[in-house]
């Protein structure tokens, strides 16, 4: 970093930083994964300087040959890894995408149901931060109070009352699959549009480790960054008939300009997960997530849904007497990055937050298998029940950094998926 070293050492050296912390420290944000060298590379790459308004082969501005091959080359590997008929690579975000579903087919103020911020929904959604809770009237569905199980025969219930125009299936923190087909059928009865937010849960989808909602959805966004180990930025897959509705929803409706280096990272990551690395890595993300399960409940934690099909965990620390917050703070301190996350029984007490989410797809990408995830989940316990106990802590940080070293995630020239 040479020239960003000249040019502004203060930046540079909180890259420095940053890099150093990833290498250090165990990243179970289920939210987060490391990227591929290539992806980090062409993120960076001259891409960044180009404008582009429009689409391939009808832009606004000149001198998009070769960035109208990269978009071309995007869309044609997600719908070909994903089996869509339709993909949009230009969204900026995942919430960017969500927007334009909406947009695309809604009028302001139609009738949405989606699942409930608390019950693992997202702010997306159709939350009261949300400027989508501003725009459409959301209603939104809960789990079943016992099970902590998506409760179809009440999505039902209450979309035959509602009368949605369309109906959100997805989550950020919902360990469990979500059954596409009933959802579409609720859709159908109701006649509503189904869209699936699959942003956590994609690089499995893509890998078919765990199923599609491809087929039975009118719509389908997911983001880059997270299981799918891409570069930031969201993606539109849908049933044909939609895309020039959406192609405006996009451009010019709700961005201008896209990033192209985005876009080609998204073109890389797509390439990459059509290879047995990916897929294979993808099937020990979920099986680490099930360890991860028996040995937090061997431990006596409550797990919401009481275990896991996806790479997501959330843990309910009730009895501990320690908050998400708390937990979260003195883990982070430890050498082990997770959130603090909101849990069903939340609903009730807003402004609490009772729970953590713990994901497994970075350390899988790290390489860490069967002794690895014990040990975290152990270090885990012992912070959780000695929190006054910083000797201990510092001993857990030192532990931390010495397994980080054995897993290098670019250090010495690692690179994933090789």
């Amino acid at each position: 970093m040479e020239y960003l070293q000249k040019d502004d050492p203060e930046i540079a050296d909180l890259v420095m930083k940053e890099d150093a912390r990833i290498e250090d420290t165990i990243n179970l944000i289920a939210a987060e994964n490391h990227a591929p060298r290539s992806v980090m590379e062409v993120t960076g790459s001259i891409f960044n300087t180009k404008t582009i308004e429009g689409y391939p082969g009808n832009r606004f501005h000149a001198g998009c040959e070769y960035v109208d091959m990269v978009e071309r080359l995007a869309i044609e590997r997600a719908m070909k890894l994903l089996g869509a008929e339709y993909a949009n690579v230009q969204p900026h975000s995942g919430t960017s995408a969500n927007l334009a579903v909406y947009f695309s087919v809604l009028n302001v103020g139609d009738r949405v149901l989606a699942m409930s911020l608390p019950h693992g929904g997202h702010l997306s959604h159709g939350h009261k931060a949300s400027m989508t809770s501003k725009c459409f009237n959301f209603e939104h569905y809960t789990v079943d109070p016992q099970t902590e199980l998506i409760d179809y025969d009440l999505v039902r219930e209450i979309a035959l009352k509602f009368k949605p125009k369309m109906i959100v299936a997805g989550a950020s923190s919902y360990p469990r699959l979500i059954d596409y087909e009933r959802m579409a059928a609720i859709a159908k009865e109701v006649s509503a549009y189904l869209l699936a937010d699959m942003a956590h849960l994609a690089g499995l989808v893509a890998a078919r480790v765990i199923p599609s909602p491809v087929p039975h959805c009118d719509f389908v966004t997911f983001t880059c960054y997270k299981t799918m180990m891409g570069g930031r930025g969201g993606v539109i897959l849908a049933k044909s008939e939609y895309d020039k509705r959406l192609n405006r929803a996009v451009f010019p409706g709700g961005q201008g300009t896209s990033a192209v280096s985005l876009i080609a990272a998204k073109a890389v990551i797509f390439e990459l997960a059509e290879k047995p690395e990916f897929i294979q890595l993808q099937r020990k993300t979920v099986e680490n997530a099930s360890l991860m399960v028996q040995c937090l409940a061997e431990k006596g934690y409550r797990l919401v849904t009481g275990g896991t099909e996806n790479h997501q965990v959330v843990v309910d620390l009730e009895g501990k007497d320690i908050s998400g917050a708390q937990a979260e703070t003195l883990l982070e301190a430890s050498g082990i990055v997770l959130n603090r996350n909101v849990v069903p029984r939340d609903a009730e007490r807003p402004g609490q937050v009772s729970g953590l989410r713990i994901g497994s797809g970075a350390v899988t990408a790290r390489g860490m298998e069967k002794t690895e995830i014990i040990q975290i989940l152990e270090w885990i316990d012992q912070i959780l029940k000695q929190p006054e106990n910083l000797t201990a802590h510092a001993q857990v940080r030192d532990a931390v950094e010495e397994m980080c070293g054995r897993f290098p995630v670019y250090a010495n020239g690692h690179d994933l998926l090789s």
